[in-house]
């Protein structure tokens, strides 16, 4: 499935005029963060150019409303049934999503002066936002079909497979552009490179266990059950969507800088958003502004995933409790304090992370060959997936070795 997504995103759409589109990409820093998330299928302005922006849009929105709107707080205690309407749901609303996001991106390259759009006729629009809407829906099917085979986050592969094909093109023009004369600095940056792998992973694999005990429970004058066992919490709990968020918010002000380049001089209002748009836009700010914007998502995303109402409602409900902590309120308002310190820990490093790669890249005046974010994102996907599969070994060997196959010779010889 991955390769059929990258087959299709090398496949332009009409209309496009892909040389041109390249050399903008050479220049612009926006077009890399938005080329990430798409999966790399916005770099040729391919049938997939959008990738699975639209879902990820849509899936963020619903899960915001879930707090307001009732029904939808209800579909997410149904369990299974539950989460199967709200992806339905989170489906349909893709497509205006995928139609909006279209129609601003062909908005934006129309106005960068490149001509990389040969045809604005009306007819042609319509034809590239119809064509550009039925491929986010197929990156959609396709993540799905992924997710459904219990190998990962279908979506999140998408992204994976981008990011790495991007990684393996750049490592190509480093090796065909490399000077001798950066061998010690390419050597440094390349440890430190993998010493930043290694804390991400870290990182992101750390936990606070809080111990739980079960009250005894007795039968026919016998007590059963495990008296003891832990609450964890991690570190990152919302793991990649700050960063999609903020990378998604920060390349705003470019975007607004580039809309406001020709009409700022008609009004002061105008002039004033146009000169803020660009000092946000400079690349020290544009860091600041992006660092700043991780730790912002991370809290908010963390105070909707994060329910300790919800876990220590339940914990009371099976007769757990937390040692030197009394059930109901004040349990939860320990889990909210352990979760506080946590999310601090946690939006800093997803911050430190995401800005890193660049600053060492300057460091050692080297092109990085790969953005903070899409480090996080690789790790993350790979995590997941090696869990997944570790899950699914361990199920197999669990049903190996509690079946009967004796008794299964046994049918066979009868005739069952």
């Amino acid at each position: 499935m991955l390769i059929i997504f990258r087959v299709l995103s090398h496949i332009p759409i009409p209309g496009i005029d892909v040389a041109n589109l390249k050399s903008l990409f050479d220049q612009s820093q926006l077009l890399g963060v938005i080329n990430m998330l798409s999966g790399s299928g916005l770099k040729n302005f391919s049938i997939v150019a959008l990738g699975v922006g639209p879902y990820i849009t849509a899936s963020i929105i619903i899960q915001l409303l879930s707090i307001i709107v009732p029904s939808l707080e209800k579909m997410t205690e149904e369990g299974e049934q539950g989460y199967k309407k709200i992806e339905q749901i989170t489906r349909f609303l893709t497509v205006p999503f995928a139609i909006l996001q279209g129609y601003a991106t062909l908005a934006l390259l129309s106005n960068t002066g490149y001509g990389i759009v040969t045809n604005t006729s009306i007819g042609s629009i319509v034809l590239m936002l119809i064509v550009l809407t039925a491929g986010t829906m197929i990156t959609v099917w396709i993540g799905e079909i992924i997710s459904e085979k219990k190998i990962g986050n279908g979506m999140s592969w998408i992204i994976f497979a981008g990011i790495i094909a991007g990684f393996l093109s750049s490592i190509g023009q480093f090796v065909m552009t490399f000077d001798y004369s950066q061998l010690v600095n390419t050597l440094l940056y390349a440890v430190l490179g993998i010493a930043l792998v290694f804390f991400v992973v870290y990182v992101t694999e750390s936990q606070r266990n809080i111990p739980i005990i079960y009250a005894r429970q007795y039968k026919n004058g016998k007590t059963f059950g495990n008296n003891m066992s832990y609450l964890p919490i991690r570190v990152n709990q919302v793991g990649m969507v700050p960063i999609i968020f903020a990378a998604s918010m920060a390349t705003l002000p470019s975007i607004l800088s580039q809309y406001l380049f020709k009409v700022h001089e008609n009004s002061k209002i105008l002039d004033l958003l146009y000169k803020g748009a660009v000092f946000l836009s400079g690349e020290t700010i544009y860091s600041i502004f992006y660092f700043l914007l991780i730790i912002l998502f991370t809290y908010f995303y963390t105070s909707i995933v994060f329910k300790a109402d919800k876990i220590s409602e339940n914990l009371n409900k099976q007769g757990a409790y937390i040692p030197g902590i009394r059930p109901g309120k004040e349990t939860e308002g320990y889990l909210n304090n352990v979760s506080g310190k946590l999310v601090i820990a946690g939006a800093v490093f997803l911050a430190i992370v995401a800005i890193l790669p660049n600053f060492m890249g300057k460091l050692f005046s080297i092109t990085s060959v790969m953005s903070g974010s899409s480090l996080l994102i690789v790790v993350g996907v790979v995590i997941e997936t090696v869990k997944q599969l570790e899950a699914y070994a361990m199920q197999n060997d669990y049903d190996d070795k509690y079946t009967d196959y004796s008794f299964v010779k046994k049918t066979k010889e009868i005739g069952f």
